[in-house]
């Protein structure tokens, strides 16, 4: 269920979440030398408590990421494991972590702790982030009271202008810390021209994915190889179809089982990948038709649905399946089974090597992205609500009905709509899933997810 987010703009309710154009978000990460509270710091700026928060060196061994904002402005956040320079177990791996964080990062929160004070460590640190040649914002955590705060300019010296005091314990300090960290987000530019489709090849290594790519371009754009994550880094593409339609493709480093990431690119690729598919209004998910599906696909799917984007299957190397009259059937019934919660995602069975349906893309990616930015008037959508429940009448729990006044949507990208009713908690699952059945059934919603939002009329 998203957050419900709702403002009421000149009479009519305007959904404030997830959708809407897409952008590049800023990413910051959060760096310093262990145990100075990154943790607790992320958590709190997350919202969440996402990272394990533990008074242990190296607890944090991993890169972590989420969505923030600050003053309506969204950014990704990484919490890094901590650097340090003392010969201890991980430190080597940790370092390395928190280097590739901030090679990605376009703003560093830098954290040290009032407790300590500047200690060598810090000092590291602080040599590290002058070559990093990236905006820097310090943070002095743990002044959980105010005799502290005269203490915190000791922390000068470390090079990184004023220190800001705040206490993650007690979520002190973060306001002006985060005011300066979005002072220091890079300028919007490079944005597409409009009309532009931004969509993202995504699946997990050696799916063929920049096969694809570059039998859609009809080039060698992308290193093709057979070694599982060949391709490190995401590639933007643009290119124009046989209509004029504008596109930019983006294919993705492969997204491997955390299990199975053995190196820090790897790692910095799944970052990547994420980061495309935020950055795009369509996922093909490429599934290798030999193989079948694994357990990470699912979970590379999940990503792309998560996030709202609109989702195409795309089982590649079909040429190379021993097929009968019923295997493609018996292949699409396999992944809807396997993928219920992809229902609506339209499957194509291609092959970058003979280069079979591929002509096909382009106009199943444009009919995704208009349905992913469709929008249904409120009267119209009231007339389908309302003869759905004349259908299958709405659920009722100790003698009270659920009653449904009127539904309208608030956001496309993906289409997201209110329903208003006298009791948003028996409103059940199943219900909800009938309602959306009856929407997709009036209206073309193939291609896109749909968010539903129960919200108790005022």
């Amino acid at each position: 269920m998203l957050p419900i987010n709702l403002r009421l703009v000149a009479g009519t309710w305007r959904y404030e979440g997830k959708g809407g154009i897409n952008m590049a978000k800023p990413v910051v990460a959060i760096v310093g030398r262990p145990n100075v509270g990154k943790s607790t710091i992320f958590n709190r700026i997350a919202g969440d408590r996402i990272s394990i928060v533990e008074d242990t060196p190296g607890v944090t061994r991993d890169r972590i990421y989420a969505n923030s904002e600050w003053l309506g402005q969204e950014f990704s956040l990484i919490d890094t494991g901590g650097i340090d320079i003392e010969d201890a177990p991980f430190i080597k791996q940790i370092t390395q972590q928190a280097e590739i964080a901030i090679d990605e990062a376009d703003v560093i929160i830098y954290l040290v702790s009032i407790k300590e004070g500047v200690t060598d460590a810090d000092e590291h640190v602080a040599q590290i982030l002058y070559r990093s040649n990236k905006p820097v914002v310090l943070g002095v955590n743990k002044v959980d009271n105010p005799e502290l705060r005269s203490e915190v300019y000791d922390f000068y010296s470390l090079g990184f202008g004023d220190p800001y005091p705040i206490s993650g314990a007690h979520g002190l300090g973060l306001g002006d810390l985060l005011d300066a960290v979005i002072k220091n987000f890079p300028e919007k530019s490079g944005e597409d021209e409009p009309g532009t489709i931004r969509f993202s090849l995504i699946g997990r290594p050696n799916v063929g994915k920049s096969s694809i790519v570059n039998a859609l371009l009809g080039e060698d754009r992308v290193i093709v190889s057979d070694v599982a994550g060949t391709t490190r880094d995401a590639i933007d593409t643009k290119f124009t179809d046989q209509d004029g339609d504008r596109f930019v493709m983006v294919d993705t480093a492969g997204i491997r089982k955390k299990g199975k990431v053995y190196e820090n690119t790897e790692r910095y690729s799944v970052m990547r990948a994420l980061k495309a598919i935020d950055n795009s209004d369509v996922a093909l998910f490429v599934i290798n038709g030999e193989e079948g599906i694994r357990e990470q696909d699912k979970r590379v799917a999940g990503y792309a649905h998560e996030a709202g984007k609109g989702i195409i299957i795309v089982v590649n190397k079909w040429d190379l399946v021993k097929k009968d009259n019923h295997t493609m059937q018996e292949f699409e019934a396999y992944i809807r089974d396997q993928f219920v919660y992809l229902s609506y995602a339209p499957i194509i069975f291609v092959s970058a090597k003979t280069n079979q349906r591929l002509e096909q893309l382009p106009a199943l990616i444009k009919k995704v992205n208009t349905n992913h930015m469709r929008r249904i008037q409120s009267s119209v959508l009231n007339d389908v609500i309302m003869d759905a429940i004349a259908m299958n009448p709405t659920p009722s729990d100790n003698g009270k009905r659920l009653r449904v006044y009127y539904a309208t949507q608030v956001a496309i990208q993906p289409p997201t709509f209110v329903v208003f009713v006298n009791d948003p908690d028996m409103m059940h699952f199943s219900y909800e899933r009938f309602l959306e059945n009856q929407i997709r059934n009036a209206f073309d919603f193939s291609g896109t997810p749909i968010h539903m939002i129960e919200r108790r009329r005022k």
